[in-house]
């Protein structure tokens, strides 16, 4: 052969090896780059060419050298996956040679080769680990890279290297003693370090280990070993590098040391380290490895520790004193280092921690406080569980920092106060010193005039920092809102915080726009409680931030007493007149801006008060009754609430002004001519009279009580009456509820008078009821609900007084129906748990005057007394009693007072008034309405009888309302208990309702269904029923997808969709275990069924509008994207499983994902099957019942749900605990008739069923030989079966069934399924070989048997290489069980030498060995082997075709 000329690539290459010697270090750069782009592209002829060219310049210069071993780094790393094995092999010697040709350190090569044996050990660690180790003998001190190297290969391939450490410890470790040279101890320190992460961070990530039986044990002894040559010797060393390097490995070693041998060396390792400190001028690998030990020692709840905590405390405090030098990462690392220790020692000595650090705090020194103040920081930020409970110790503790003049110290006070208005201390008893000391820092003088080219100073930083915290306070600390509104505008007025002005102005604009928002009823601050007030006037800072005062007026969102405060303050009445003249000059400005116009008529109302000028107070009301635009509700509200705030000061000049304007020209009307057309400002001159009345009624409200009792009648009642018509009587209610506001406790003989004359309560007199009358509860309400004790009380004495009137009034001369009765008692009946003694006992003041009222609507006579009405002045005076069980069970049987006298027909009323009363805004009346409620449902529940289908359905809807705004977990309670109430007496109706709600269900609707499984029976009774129903309703329709698109979807249907959303939630509560447990076979069934019904189901696009609720499916909200058909069914199996105390169950669907395969089409049966295997193995005693229930589905008229029984069955057979339990019988007649199902599936599943009996029963084989062999060859005849699975399954389980069945039961059939199996050899390859293995001892001594073997001889040997190691394992046991039958001794005893399944087998000389013993022995079969070989030419497999080749080739 001729020498074969270099080609371009290798003359390219070439020269670019010699350029990279080049001086020019951007020309090495190049060459390196370009030889890549070559290696890329031809990796092994690269990486040959520069093996060569080292090879062969052995005396290249150092820096030439490593050049091309970077070259060869670069390469290995870009194309590992495309370097053939040979070439790697190579690559590993040449690294290693050149790695360790030089006895001296050269950094530069030496590391060189090294990253090219880390390249190629992450991924062939064998090969790598083959060579190495060779360099790594016992005895002898080996390399210093050889040790580099697999150090760094530890931290690169965790898992490949972790696997062999504990045979490398052992071989190091006596190499310890034998270093001597500091730089090798520094290697094996540094190894030991690496080794010991790697093992910490293979055990933490086992569940990804290739080996997840490794455990810390398995290395502590030798670690331990190590430990103490390193602690004992080699910390002592005077090189700092190598005591650092030491240290770090001490650290990472110490999660590994036993436990005992940890404790034992704490005492004396912990003051080592410490000692570094003083030694080394870099911390930060002492406080690292200080932090692992401190971490290792807390884990294992070490006792020695407590003895070294003041050591390491005092030792800790001064590092985290240094100072940090942000442009010097090391002093970076150890800060960090240093708090994490802090942290490890919070969470173990948390009181001794906090008395250290607060101690320091009091220390004056500027860094130690800094210190002591960076780590309070970090501990309550890093640890706010622990930190709870010590929140008032720091909030007393940090009041001593912040009188530190030093400005370092104050801008680490400001962190830290950061830091605890993230975790809730402001809002305690303290806080607001620090919310001072923040504002008070924000006005540093000239801290915003600053010369932006100059160095800020000390002062404007800190300033700039409170600044940007009270900011942040407004816009993120959102606790925070509640305690800076209003505490900020207590800083807005003081002269000492005046240069604070802006930063606080920019937060109250944040905080009022956030309340406002969120239409948060603390927008309002009612400045008339104790403590409110600011204590300087406003006026300077309204002066400062508008020239005007009136626009600030109309934006504060604060009451008008605020104003009064200030106005009284100033003292100045001609200053106030002409205050109130130009706010209403500014009246005209607002158009419909109506609620700050009229916010501003209330303040000029107030500025009114303050004038002493009577006849500027008089022209002001004049100008404000003419100019308002009295057809605007608010407006007039507006006027109405000036005019009566001005009363205050100015009674008889207000009344005078209210007379003379209702005798004005306004009030006339201008009628059409000769009265034919209707009045054209009728509608003008009613609205004005609506004005004058509010008017009055808040004049009554606001007047003096001493002027107004003299004025009540003549002026204020008789003007009312004066302009009261029907179309103004809301009105005048609203009038009758100012007075009634107005009234104190006992005030009897104000308000009968004033009642007595009013046009609504005359009206009342007259006609017996209560409907013309009700406008006085409506404008009561909502101060019988208000939050201030004094404001129900009087309003319920109020209501108690008018009940009264009417009673005494009242005159029945036909018998009439009290339609008010329910919903009076309703809203009344709660407040007899009201917090106030005075209201409970009004209430039932209130109750008893009503029950009176409806005997006299009954047609009893006045004196007339029932015993049980009369019980409540008993029930009266418990109700003094404070305590919340004795109240609530007055309440409950005073309850069964009323509904005693409660006509049928208000019951639905009162009811629906008792669930308005869930939402009270007192909680001992929201707990009060439940209690009522239940009581009432559980005496005359069963009375909705006539009513049901329409009131039940309503009550639950009105629950399910009321559910999303009840806060009180007591009122959820009894709400749930209501609903179980319902069900108990209407159950059909309330299931029919609750399954009606729109799919998916919100949280509330699913705690109505958890609700229900409080009762076992009522549980038990509803979880028959949907069983019921699910077995006899449509799971799914079949639709077509649409129009454009051929074919059909399967769509669930809602009802059974729906009822599986209620078994979840049933059984979600834990009281319903007990009906869970009892019907577990017939759940387990349905809900399998089900879970088979579901699978590739999707969700009906009208999925909401099943039911009741049009407002809420309205809404349009998405369907979430976990809620599935399938999904629900299989979660509420598996909640099935867990309320069973299947836990063993769950846990093993769990590990195999069996759940999610369930889910899925292509996987369910594989889900199935797992579970039924978890049942099998935890559950067995269950299972008799369960496939009783499960027998009716075998022949559902669902395909689906025969494939899930079937798959369930089917595994069931593969366990010995149904013959144990005496159901193989049962089973195998269904998986028989399941053979001849339509379903190809089906089929599939039921021939693997009979398949598994065999592994599950063995001693069953013989008894059911025919109908096994029936079934297995009927399986491989199967031509219904595209994917040939019947006839893969019906070969594997009759390849199980051959190793148990008797001579005698397969003596005529060997023949006939070899024959059925021959074809099959090509497709179904492991199967058929496998099955021929088996099959061949019954054909032992057969002739014809024989014959069959050397037919498909030479099929067996071409697929000895087929690329799937499944088949080649069927082969070598095929060919090794039949040997015996080949007939050939030599053959045999070859089959039985070289064929074994898990060992190799070099198939080229195995060929040739073979063929010269089939020459030998049967030459009269040379030509038929030859004429079948050929055949194998055309196969699908490369690897077939080369074994075809070969054996032609050996054989001729």
């Amino acid at each position: 052969m001729g020498v074969i000329e270099e080609t371009e690539v290798e003359q390219v290459t070439l020269a670019l090896l010699d350029a990279a010697n080049d001086k020019d270090p951007g020309v090495q750069e190049q060459v390196r780059k370009s030889i890549l782009t070559l290696g890329n592209h031809q990796p092994d002829k690269v990486l040959s060419m520069c093996q060569d060219y080292l090879v062969k310049h052995s005396k290249l210069v150092s820096g030439h050298r490593v050049v091309v071993l970077q070259t060869i780094e670069l390469v290995v790393k870009s194309k590992i996956d495309d370097i053939s094995s040979p070439k790697i092999k190579s690559i590993i010697t040449l690294a290693s040679d050149e790695m360790t040709r030089s006895k001296e350190i050269i950094p530069d090569w030496q590391q060189t080769a090294s990253n090219i044996l880390v390249a190629v050990g992450n991924k062939y660690i064998n090969d790598f680990m083959e060579e190495i180790l060779s360099k790594f003998q016992p005895g002898v001190l080996p390399h210093f890279y050889v040790v580099e190297t697999l150090a760094s290969l530890s931290d690169s391939n965790v898992y490949g290297m972790v696997p062999f450490l504990n045979a490398i410890l052992g071989t190091m470790l006596p190499m310890l003693s034998m270093a001597k040279q500091d730089n090798m101890k520094l290697v094996f320190s540094s190894a030991l370090s690496h080794f010991s992460e790697s093992i910490l961070e293979y055990l933490a990530n086992l569940d990804k280990a290739p080996d997840p039986t490794v455990r810390r044990d398995t290395f502590s002894g030798e670690i331990y070993t190590a430990y103490d040559v390193l602690f004992s010797s080699w910390l002592q060393s005077r090189d700092p590098k190598l005591r650092l390097t030491v240290a770090e490995a001490l650290g990472a070693m110490s999660h590994l040391i036993a436990q005992d041998k940890l404790e034992e060396q704490l005492p004396r390792l912990l003051p080592a380290l410490l000692s570094l400190y003083k030694k080394n001028p870099e911390n930060y690998i002492i406080s690292k490895s200080l932090c692992q030990v401190l971490d290792a020692a807390v884990n294992m709840g070490s006792r020695v520790l407590e003895t070294q905590i003041d050591g390491l405390l005092t030792a800790l405090h001064q590092q985290v004193c240094s100072p940090v030098d942000y442009d010097k990462p090391p002093t970076v690392k150890n800060h960090n280092e240093v708090l994490r220790c802090f942290t490890i020692i919070a969470n173990a000595f948390p009181d001794r921690l906090m008395v250290f650090v607060l101690q320091r705090l009091e220390n004056s020194n500027e860094r130690s406080r800094i210190g002591s103040l960076t780590v309070l920081r970090h501990l309550i930020n890093s640890t706010s569980s622990i930190m709870e409970t010590k929140k008032l110790l720091v909030l007393a503790s940090i009041k001593q920092p912040l009188a530190d003049h030093s400005n370092k110290v104050k801008q680490r006070v400001v962190q830290v106060i950061s830091a605890m208005a993230h975790h809730g201390y402001l809002e305690l008893e303290g806080g607001e010193v620090l919310v001072r000391f923040i504002i008070q820092h924000c006005s540093l003088p000239d801290s915003q005039h600053v010369c932006s080219l100059l160095p800020a100073p000390p002062a404007s930083v800190t300033a700039s920092m409170c600044d940007n915290t009270l900011h942040l306070f407004a816009t993120t600390v959102g606790r925070l809102t509640d305690v800076l509104w209003p505490m900020l505008l207590g800083f807005l007025t003081p002269a000492q915080y005046s240069n604070a002005t802006a930063p606080l102005c920019k937060s109250l604009i944040l905080l009022a726009s956030k309340k406002r928002a969120a239409q948060e009823p603390g927008f309002i601050i009612d400045l008339s409680m104790p403590g409110e007030i600011p204590p300087h006037p406003m006026y300077t800072c309204m002066h400062t931030c508008h020239k005007s005062p009136v626009r600030c007026f109309a934006h504060m969102p604060i009451r008008p007493h605020f104003l009064s405060k200030t106005l009284a303050t100033i003292n100045d009445s001609q200053w106030c007149g002409q205050l109130a003249v130009e706010a209403t000059r500014y009246l005209p400005t607002y158009g419909s801006c109506l609620e700050e116009k009229s916010f501003l008529y209330k303040c000029i109302g107030v500025t009114l008060q303050q004038c002493t000028n009577k006849e500027l107070v008089r022209k002001q009301l004049q100008e404000i009754l003419i100019s308002a635009r009295h057809n605007d509700a608010t407006e007039r509200a507006g006027v109405a609430m000036g005019v009566g705030l001005c009363a205050r000061s100015h009674l008889d000049d207000t009344l005078a002004k209210l007379e003379e304007f209702g005798k004005s020209d306004a009030f006339k009307k201008a009628s059409g001519i000769f009265g034919l057309l209707k009045d054209k400002n009728d509608v003008d001159v009613e609205k004005m009279k609506s004005t004058m009345i509010l008017c009055y009624g808040h004049v009554a409200l606001h007047a003096p009580e001493e002027q107004l009792l003299l004025r009540l009648d003549t002026h204020i009642l008789r003007s009312i009456n004066k302009h009261f018509n029907t179309k103004v009587r809301g009105t005048g209610g609203l009038a009758a509820s100012g007075l009634a506001r107005l009234a104190p406790a006992g005030s009897g003989p104000l308000l009968a008078p004033a009642l007595a004359t009013a046009p609504a309560w005359r009206a009342a007199r007259s006609e017996p009821q209560l409907s013309n009358t009700a406008c006085v509860p409506q404008h009561i309400e909502s101060w019988l609900s208000s939050r201030q004790d004094h404001e129900r009380e009087r309003a319920m004495r109020t209501v108690a007084e008018l009940l009264q009137f009417y009673l005494g009034s009242l005159n029945v001369k036909n018998l009439v129906t009290f339609h008010n009765l329910g919903a009076l008692l309703g809203r009344l009946a709660p407040r007899c748990t009201d917090p106030s003694p005075a209201v409970r006992t009004a209430a039932v003041d209130c109750i008893y005057t009503l029950l009176h009222i409806q005997l006299r609507y009954e047609g009893f006579a006045s004196d007339y007394r029932d015993d049980s009405v009369e019980t409540l002045l008993t029930m009266r005076e418990k109700l003094s009693d404070p305590d919340p069980s004795v109240l609530y069970k007055t309440c409950s049987d005073l309850t069964k007072v009323q509904i005693k006298r409660l006509p049928h027909q208000q019951l639905n009323t009162l009811i629906f008034m008792l669930f308005e009363g869930l939402v009270d805004s007192q909680s001992n009346c929201s707990r009060a309405s439940s209690v009522i409620l239940n009581t009432l449902l559980r005496n005359r529940g069963a009375g909705l009888q006539d009513l049901v289908m329409k009131s039940v359905p309503e009550m639950l809807e009105a629950l399910h309302v009321r559910l999303q705004v009840i806060s009180e977990e007591q009122v959820k309670v009894a709400v749930a208990q209501s609903i179980l109430i319902l069900a108990s007496q209407h159950l059909q109706t309330v299931i029919n309702t609750l399954l009606s709600h729109p799919l998916p269900w919100d949280s509330w609707s699913c705690e109505m269904w958890i609700a229900l499984g409080a009762d076992s029976a009522v549980a038990r009774q509803i979880m028959e029923m949907i069983m019921e129903k699910l077995n006899i309703m449509v799971p799914f329709e079949d639709k077509k997808q649409s129009m454009l698109r051929p074919g059909m979807t399967k769509v669930a249907t809602s009802q059974p969709l729906a009822m599986t959303c209620a078994l979840r939630e049933l059984m979600l509560n834990g009281q319903a275990e007990e009906a869970t447990v009892t019907l577990f076979p017939r759940l387990f069934s349905a809900l399998l069924v089900r879970v088979g019904s579901s699978v590739a189901v999707q969700l009906p696009k009208d999925i909401s509008s099943n039911g009741i609720g049009n407002e809420r499916r309205a809404s349009g909200k998405a369907v979430p994207a976990n809620f599935d058909v399938c999904g629900v069914a299989v979660e509420a199996l598996r909640i099935l499983l867990a309320r069973a105390h299947l836990d063993a169950v769950v846990k093993a669907l769990d590990e195999d994902a069996a759940w999610d395969k369930m889910k899925g089409s292509q996987q369910h049966t594989a889900g199935v099957t797992r579970l039924s295997r978890a049942m099998a193995k935890h559950a067995g005693p269950r299972l008799p019942a369960i496939l009783e229930s499960l027998c009716p589905s075998f022949n559902n008229i669902y395909e689906c749900q025969r494939i899930t029984v079937t798959a369930f069955c089917s595994e069931l057979l593969n366990h010995h605990v149904v013959t144990e339990l005496m159901m193989i019988d049962m089973l195998m007649n269904s998986m028989m008739e399941r053979i001849s199902d339509p379903c190809s599936t089906v089929r599939m599943l039921a021939v693997r069923g009979l398949g598994n009996v065999a592994v599950g029963s063995p001693e069953k084989v013989n008894k059911y030989a025919k109908e096994l062999l029936a079934a297995m060859s009927s399986g491989m005849e199967e031509k219904d079966d595209p994917g040939k699975l019947i006839t893969l399954e019906a070969m594997s389980g009759l390849s199980k069934v051959l190793l148990y069945l008797d001579q005698q039961n397969m003596h005529l059939l060997v023949v006939y399924i070899f024959m059925k199996i021959k074809p099959f050899l090509e497709n179904l390859r492991c199967a058929s070989i496998m099955l021929l293995g088996n099959l061949s001892r019954f054909g032992s001594g057969e002739a014809v048997f024989k014959d069959q073997i050397h037919n498909v001889l030479v099929s067996l040997l071409m697929h000895l290489n087929d690329p799937n190691a499944q088949v080649v394992k069927a082969c070598k046991y095929t060919m090794r069980v039949c040997a015996p039958v080949v007939g050939s001794e030599q053959i045999t005893a070859m089959f039985h030498n070289h064929l074994h399944e898990e060992k190799g087998l070099h198939y080229g000389e195995f060929i040739n060995d073979l063929i010269k013993y089939i020459i030998q022995d049967f030459p009269g079969m040379l030509n038929f082997y030859h004429v079948t070989v050929v055949q194998f030419f055309k196969s699908n497999w490369s690897e077939i075709r080369a074994s075809a080749a070969m054996f032609i080739g050996e054989k001729i």
